[in-house]
C-alpha cells in the first residue's frame, strides 16, 4: 500500500495588503521525513506554515494533510505546532507541567489521563531538561526555558505531523542541543517534521531535505549538504552565531 504524503500543497498563494507572501507554491512532503524550510525574513517560509495550518488567508490553491484536504481533515490531534517564541501566553497562571499536559488534551478533552499519558508527559519534561522546574509557574521561566516548555508540549502530544516555526531563534547553543535531542525522539517515533529556520545548526544531522523560499517562491529543494544551503546561510546571515538575543538566556 502506497504511503500518502504527510503534506501536499498545490498552487498555494497567500496575499497580504500590498504584497504577495506566497506565490503559486506546489510541493509535497513524504511521511516520516524531516524537512527544513529556510529563507530570509519576509521570504514566505513562516507564511507557508501558517497557511498549511489554516492560520493565514489562502488566496488560491489547496493544502492536503495525509491525503485529505485540510478543510475536511478532522484528525487534528495528529498535528503539532510550535510557533515562534511569543510573550502573549506569558501571564497565564499555569505550571510547566500543566502546559505540557495540555499537549495530551488533543487526544480527548473529556477523559482522565492514563498511565501512558502521564509517562509521555513526564518523559517530555525530562527530555527538555525541565524536570526540576515542572511545578514552577511559566511566568518564572526565561525565554529559552519557556520555549523548551512548548517543545515538551509538542513532544508529549506525539503528533504524526509537527510544524516548528523557528523554535531555536534567539536561544543559546545549549538550548539548541536540547531541542535537537528532543526532536530526535519524535523522529524515531515516525513523526514527520517541518522545521522553519534561518539556519540548521545542531539540527542538521536530522534533516532529510531542505526547501528554501525567496520572495514567496521555492528557490531550492534538495539535500541539506548542498552547497546552495551553506551559501544561503552565509550570505543571508553572515553574522549568525550561537549567542542568544538579550533577554533570552536560559
Amino acid at each position: 500500500m502506497q504511503v500518502k504524503e504527510a503534506l501536499e500543497v498545490t498552487n498555494l498563494s497567500v496575499h497580504y495588503p500590498g504584497r504577495i507572501a506566497l506565490d503559486n507554491v506546489t510541493l509535497g512532503i513524504k511521511s516520516s521525513s524531516v524537512v527544513a524550510i529556510l529563507g530570509s525574513n519576509g521570504s514566505g517560509k513562516s507564511t507557508f506554515v501558517k497557511a498549511c495550518l489554516g492560520l493565514a488567508p489562502i488566496q488560491s490553491g489547496k493544502v492536503s494533510i495525509f491525503g485529505t484536504e485540510f478543510s475536511h481533515f478532522k484528525d487534528r490531534d495528529r498535528l503539532g505546532y510550535v510557533p515562534q517564541r511569543i510573550h502573549d501566553s506569558m501571564g497565564i497562571p499555569a505550571t510547566v507541567s500543566e502546559v505540557v499536559e495540555s499537549g495530551r488534551l488533543s487526544h480527548g478533552w473529556l477523559r482522565r489521563f492514563t498511565r501512558d499519558d502521564r509517562e509521555k508527559i513526564s518523559h517530555a519534561i525530562e527530555v527538555v531538561g525541565l524536570k526540576d522546574r515542572e511545578n514552577d509557574s511559566i511566568n518564572t521561566l526565561s525565554g529559552g526555558q519557556y520555549q523548551r516548555t512548548l517543545i515538551a508540549r509538542a513532544l508529549a502530544s506525539a503528533p504524526d505531523l509537527l510544524f516548528l516555526d523557528e523554535p531555536t531563534a534567539g536561544v543559546d547553543l545549549a538550548t539548541q542541543n536540547v531541542f535537537a535531542e528532543a526532536l530526535k525522539h519524535l523522529v524515531q517515533g515516525g513523526t514527520t517534521v517541518i522545521l522553519v529556520s534561518h539556519e540548521l545548526g545542531p539540527l542538521r544531522p536530522l534533516i532529510d531535505r531542505v526547501i528554501m523560499f525567496r520572495e514567496g517562491r521555492v528557490s531550492f529543494d534538495g539535500s541539506p549538504d548542498a552547497e546552495a544551503v551553506d551559501s544561503h546561510i552565509f550570505h543571508d546571515h553572515p553574522h549568525s552565531s550561537s549567542k542568544p538575543a538579550e533577554g533570552w538566556q536560559i
